[in-house]
């Protein structure tokens, strides 16, 4: 790639989520990171304030494959496309790019990112088993346990629903989606091609 490096021999490199098209994180790469993320296909970065290299997710298992790279007009600049393994920030949070400085509108698809953020740390949970979390209490009990929680949940939703109680039907709801997302989790369904498959139905009744 012919890309322009700054006078410290770094260029900033955008990650974004290749699927969901979400910015998770701004970082940096020299020469040698650049190399090593074209030659093992996952992000290499080089860390400005220990001034060495750093593989992400080498430590955490939180790794990026890269899907594609572009630099922009002026080469001074790297956009990354990944599959992400787990959550960008160190945080835990999906994206570093967390904190609002200006108040979204509601009904921005922002607004559901809680969605992906949730599937992710039942990924997480079903992978590491942290000893007294719920959610590996549902993995251990195994998938007849986890589809006896959507129906029940499922129940709930519609006897709150039948007595007009709203307060009741968000708490149910939550629930019912949370469920859900486990029992997709263990199923090997991932959330975006359940998201594919409502766009393509929209789609067709258009």
């Amino acid at each position: 790639m012919n890309v322009r490096f700054d006078e410290k021999g770094l260029v900033p490199a955008i990650i974004q989520d290749a699927e969901t098209k979400e910015v998770l994180t701004l970082a940096y790469m020299n020469e040698e990171s650049l190399e090593k993320t074209l030659e093992t296909g996952e992000t290499w970065f080089y860390s400005r304030s220990r001034q060495e290299l750093w593989h992400k997710g080498a430590t955490s298992g939180n790794t990026q494959s890269v899907v594609s790279m572009k630099y922009d007009c002026d080469q001074d600049a790297i956009l990354v496309l990944v599959e992400p393994k787990g959550p960008a920030c160190h945080t835990g949070a999906v994206s570093c790019f967390s904190q609002e400085v200006v108040e979204r509108r509601a009904g921005t698809l922002a607004d559901y990112q809680i969605l992906q953020t949730l599937e992710q740390v039942i990924l997480q949970r079903e992978v590491e088993r942290p000893e007294g979390a719920y959610t590996t209490y549902l993995f251990e009990k195994g998938v007849d346990k986890i589809l006896k929680k959507v129906g029940e949940e499922a129940a709930e939703v519609i006897i709150a629903a039948k007595n007009r109680d709203t307060e009741e039907l968000r708490w149910e709801a939550a629930d019912l989606l949370y469920h859900l997302q486990v029992l997709l989790v263990e199923q090997g369904l991932p959330f975006s091609v359940i998201l594919k498959t409502l766009e393509e139905r929209h789609q067709g009744q258009q």
